[in-house]
């Protein structure tokens, strides 16, 4: 090269320029990118907190599986309560409240006395197992009239309850009720049977129905 030629020249080769479509492809992929991270981590996170605070999640019935029965394999559960409600029966379905029933002033007046008799509870027990067989009852419904009556009066025909006034062998409050049975109702044990038991039947159906309400809220 001779010193009188003239200094070479630079050949600028142009750079490029970036294409604003292909940028932004690049940041979505990113973002997508970022998200995808993200939603993986907090799936993770949830389904671990699932497990460990509620370890029964997503758990099925077993096949063999019972279900608990609370009424003891009775369709009704009963209760005894104090005051003026006699029992609260209970059942799926629903609830029986039943009031104790209001007792009436004795008619013959405050002063009434029970007559001079003398009772004679093996007779009366006998003339109920015949009245009892009649009815259709079976022996076991009389056992139970036995168990009842024993408790209400010992089958003493002039068993008087000195603070509610109930009378006889059934203990009819008040004891003149039984005059529907016959007007010997004080005195004549056959009459209050045959009172009491007609009471039983249209109040309980029979002597046991009777008796297990007796057992459950000490009364009939």
């Amino acid at each position: 090269m001779r010193r009188d030629d003239p200094a070479p020249r630079v050949r600028e080769v142009a750079r490029p320029t970036s294409d604003p479509s292909r940028a932004r492809s690049r940041t979505v992929g990113r973002v997508k990118q970022a998200a995808t991270v993200t939603f993986a981590f907090a799936a993770s996170v949830s389904f671990l907190l699932v497990n460990i605070v509620d370890p029964y999640s997503g758990a099925t019935a077993s096949s063999t599986y019972t279900p608990v029965d609370r009424f003891g394999g009775q369709a009704v559960q009963e209760y005894a309560v104090d005051g003026d409600i006699a029992a609260a029966a209970v059942a799926a379905e629903g609830y029986l409240v039943e009031k104790k029933p209001e007792p009436e002033p004795e008619p013959a007046g405050a002063g009434w006395a029970p007559p001079a008799v003398v009772p004679d509870p093996g007779s009366a027990q006998a003339y109920a197992a015949g009245a009892v067989a009649a009815r259709g009852w079976p022996s076991s419904e009389f056992d139970c009239l036995v168990a009842l009556w024993n408790k209400e009066s010992g089958w003493r025909v002039n068993a008087m309850n000195p603070s509610s006034g109930a009378y006889g062998i059934p203990q009819a409050l008040p004891g003149s009720k039984m005059a529907t049975a016959g007007a010997d109702w004080a005195t004549n044990a056959a009459t209050q049977v045959e009172w009491g038991l007609g009471y039983i039947q249209g109040r309980y159906g029979t002597p046991c129905g009777a008796w297990a309400h007796s057992q459950s809220v000490g009364w009939y």
